[in-house]
């Protein structure tokens, strides 16, 4: 039997996750991280190579001995990891600096790239699809103010995910899905984007050589074996972002195939045309694991994290479970309360209001802890219909069904919600590591077992029966959506005139 081994460098943890020939999951171990501030720099948020990847390895170690297998026989090993966190090597491949994603110290060259050239940020977008909200390109002027002596020396800048590939094997490659990520290349060739260096002063061969998903990039080395618990020699392949490679895992392999993944934040993604732009700068675009094709994303920020708020915060001691059984009693619609958390996505100014619920009753009934649930769980599928909306007007196309993954997806009534609210089908995935099942189906693929990883996605993907829309809620919903926009639309204005505080903002905005 042939095994496959994924590392994941996510946001709030590193996995190692362990599949066998058919794509079931064999041993996972997760080890929580947390990413450090330098207190000398507001926003920043570095990322400890040296500690994570010793987290890394001890989560392989402990998968291996958990699934009782014998080293030799996994087959290959692949990486996925965060997106926008990299990683600067000097010429020797040795690590500078490094930060994770939601490092955001880079505000004040958001401000000056857009004072010096407000035409810059759109002509950058227009080539790689993403804006300086999340890109590489802010904070690596950043690094030119800050801490001149680091861009100096660098000679590669590295994704989390490949990092891995390096640690694991030596070479130090650039994969597009998840470089993508950093604005640096092109969406549709993944050439460097000489705009974007010519900012910088950085030659373009600041670049690894690019190599596709699934494709064997090493071998793993000794000095990574004794780390990893991995026989010496096992192929090394490249993973990519945990967006793209985690829809491989479900299945998501055609133009038009839609899922929504709900966890902290819900990313509402969509295959398109890899070509496809977008005038008004709304939704991210990005490269995908699959050629000919990118990936239109629209995220709803701290979904998931509002649930733990409101549970914490006001569930009165009640578990998830209790909270939902309690808001199944409650009619659609939740007596007409309107939370306001996520903004629909608005890539090229990116604000959200201030945290409120409105139109709350002074009827405990009508206001209680059930009542509210419901309504978050409501807008949770409002705010994702209508990202959808965008990504269905921009590519032309709207999918029969969507696919629904994620801790969110785990709820057969919160799943039944966002059929109602989108008006399609929602078909939920029956694997719970679907991304890390993406990157081991690039191992998979590398080594021979899949001739591509569409071909890998549709073998391994395992989803439930759908559940159909009730059309007689279609109005309810569409008026509901109606009545959460305008009262965004006037909570906004309350930001802007500094009267409330904004939940989030992109640096710059």
């Amino acid at each position: 039997m042939s095994y496959y081994l994924a590392f994941d460098a996510g946001t709030g943890s590193g996995r190692a996750v362990i599949f066998d020939a058919d794509g079931r999951e064999i041993a996972a171990v997760g080890q929580e991280w947390w990413h450090a501030s330098d207190p000398r720099y507001p926003g920043s948020m570095d990322f400890d190579c040296d500690a994570n990847w010793g987290h890394l390895a001890r989560c392989a170690r402990e998968a291996i001995a958990k699934a009782g297998i014998d080293p030799a026989e996994i087959a290959g090993v692949s990486a996925t990891s965060m997106r926008e966190a990299f990683v600067l090597h000097d010429k020797t491949g040795a690590e500078l600096w490094a930060c994770a994603n939601v490092d955001a110290r880079a505000d004040a060259e958001v401000r000056d790239l857009r004072a010096a050239d407000p035409a810059l940020e759109h002509a950058l977008y227009t080539a790689s699809g993403q804006t300086h909200a999340l890109a590489a390109l802010p904070r690596l002027l950043w690094l030119k103010r800050h801490m001149p002596e680091v861009l100096d020396r660098a000679a590669h800048l590295t994704m989390l995910s490949e990092w891995v590939l390096w640690r694991l094997s030596g070479a130090l490659v650039a994969e597009p899905s998840n470089m993508g990520t950093t604005g640096l290349i092109a969406l549709t060739d993944h050439k460097p984007v000489a705009a974007a260096f010519a900012q910088i002063g950085l030659p373009e061969s600041l670049i690894p050589p690019m190599v596709a998903s699934g494709t064997v990039v090493g071998a793993v080395s000794a000095e990574a074996a004794a780390a990893t618990g991995l026989r010496p020699g096992t192929p090394v392949v490249a993973g990519g972002g945990d967006c793209q490679i985690g829809t491989i895992g479900l299945g998501i392999v055609a133009e038009g195939d839609c899922a929504v993944l709900g966890g902290t934040f819900w990313q509402q993604v969509v295959n398109v045309r890899a070509d496809l732009t977008d005038p008004g700068m709304t939704l991210r675009l990005n490269p995908h694991v699959l050629p000919g094709l990118a990936q239109a994303e629209a995220i709803s920020f701290f979904t998931g994290a509002v649930m733990r708020w409101f549970r914490d915060s006001f569930g009165q001691g009640q578990s998830y479970t209790a909270l939902e059984e309690a808001s199944r009693h409650i009619p659609p619609g939740a007596h007409g309360i309107i939370p306001i958390f996520s903004d629909v996505m608005r890539y090229g100014r990116w604000i959200h209001a201030a945290p409120s619920l409105l139109n709350l009753s002074l009827d405990p009934e009508k206001s209680g802890p059930a009542a509210i649930f419901r309504a978050l769980q409501e807008n949770a599928a409002v705010v994702a219909a209508a990202n959808l909306r965008q990504v269905f007007a921009l590519s032309g196309h709207t999918p029969d069904r969507i696919v629904f993954a994620g801790g969110a997806a785990r709820s057969t009534h919160w799943t039944q919600i966002l059929a109602d609210v989108t008006g399609l089908p929602v078909v939920r995935s029956k694997i719970s590591e679907a991304t890390a099942l993406g990157a081991a189906a690039a191992a998979a693929t590398g080594t021979g077992a899949f001739a591509s990883l569409a071909e890998a996605g549709r073998a391994w993907s395992d989803l439930e029966a759908p559940q159909d829309p009730n059309p007689g809620l279609r109005a309810l919903y569409d008026e509901q959506s109606a009545r959460w926009s305008a009262a965004y639309a006037a909570q906004m204005t309350l930001v802007e005139a500094g009267v409330t505080a904004s939940m989030w903002r992109a640096p710059g905005s």
